[in-house]
């Protein structure tokens, strides 16, 4: 091993050093780094959700720097408006456009489905980013847990209605926005959906994110050969408005050491712009690096095959569309 993978090991090991900016500046200065402004994506279309705050909007920004088409993906038009007409403004690039979706509401991931594949004849990237931690339970317009709804079912739909697209603009990619937090959680589906009486916030965020990491693996897994490279990641622990508002105790007692939203986004550049990640699939990353899924054995032992099987079939009964069998 070299001095660099060395010191990565022991920074990986506990938590804090690695998923705060300590963590992100040592990797960053020992590994030597591709700056993101090096990367040219002129040509390459970007579909980015939840890309008008926080980590989405960092990475947007960067993207656009590099000279990618964006299409930028949140809930409300105007707000999304506005942050596409700053992003041209500040990086002179004019192909960015947005669409307006909730994905948690089956039918405007549908709908924003139908208006990507209508502009543009290819997809080289669709990343999903959009997520929130709720402390109060509610629920998505089909009735599904809002959580499970926005961050597993509506991005599992829309991977699915895009499929095809993104097989013909292989190599292409699809990318993740995880968190560290599923590393406390173990797989499940009859408990994925928390009920009133027991319902946590950062538990069902947990649950989701996991749920979210064994389906990366399985799309990988079954859609990997249509040279769709399949990744998800998580941030570390990044100084965002989300993190502020459904977590101000740990944004306040931690804040010194939190990342900035651009270094909590690094990665998700890189997965998007780098070569290497099209030599692997299914991976989990953390600062450029592959990583490990399971921190603690009792989360690895609930990741079974039959219940991966039983989480790929309850998603896509859930979504309404299963994704064509190969």
């Amino acid at each position: 091993m070299n001095v660099a993978r060395i010191i990565d090991s022991v920074l990986e090991a506990p938590v804090i050093p690695s998923f705060t900016k300590i963590g992100y500046n040592a990797r960053r200065r020992l590994e030597g780094w591709t700056e993101l402004d090096d990367y040219d994506l002129h040509g390459k279309v970007v579909l980015l959700t939840g890309a008008t705050s926080g980590l989405g909007k960092a990475a947007a920004h960067q993207l656009a720097r590099c000279g990618a088409t964006l299409v930028l993906v949140g809930r409300n038009a105007d707000r999304n408006q506005q942050v596409c007409d700053e992003m041209i403004n500040a990086t002179n690039n004019g192909a960015i456009s947005q669409v307006a979706a909730d994905m948690g509401d089956y039918r405007q991931v549908d709908h924003l489905a139908e208006e990507v594949l209508d502009r543009h004849d290819r997809l080289d990237v669709l990343v999903h980013n959009a997520g929130a931690l709720s402390p109060k339970r509610q629920l998505a317009p089909d009735g599904t847990e809002a959580t499970v709804a926005s961050q597993v079912v509506g991005p599992f739909l829309l991977t699915t209605r895009l499929l095809d697209r993104l097989a013909q603009s292989a190599p292409s990619r699809v990318i993740t926005m995880s968190s560290g937090g599923m590393y406390t959680a173990g797989l499940t589906v009859s408990k994925l959906q928390m009920d009133p009486s027991s319902y946590g916030g950062s538990e069902q965020y947990a649950r989701a994110k996991r749920a979210q990491v064994a389906l990366n693996e399985m799309w990988a897994a079954r859609y990997g050969h249509l040279g769709i490279s399949f990744h998800s990641m998580h941030p570390g622990w990044a100084d965002t408005p989300g993190v502020d508002a459904s977590l101000p105790t740990f944004a306040k007692v931690v804040g010194p050491l939190l990342r900035s939203a651009d270094q909590g986004a690094d990665t998700l550049v890189w997965l998007a712009a780098d070569e290497e990640p099209l030599r692997t699939n299914g991976k989990f990353w953390l600062d450029r690096r592959e990583r490990s899924t399971h921190k603690i054995p009792t989360t690895k032992k609930t990741d079974t095959p039959a219940r991966r099987v039983e989480l790929w079939d309850w998603v896509a009964e859930t979504a309404g569309a299963a994704p064509p069998a190969v």
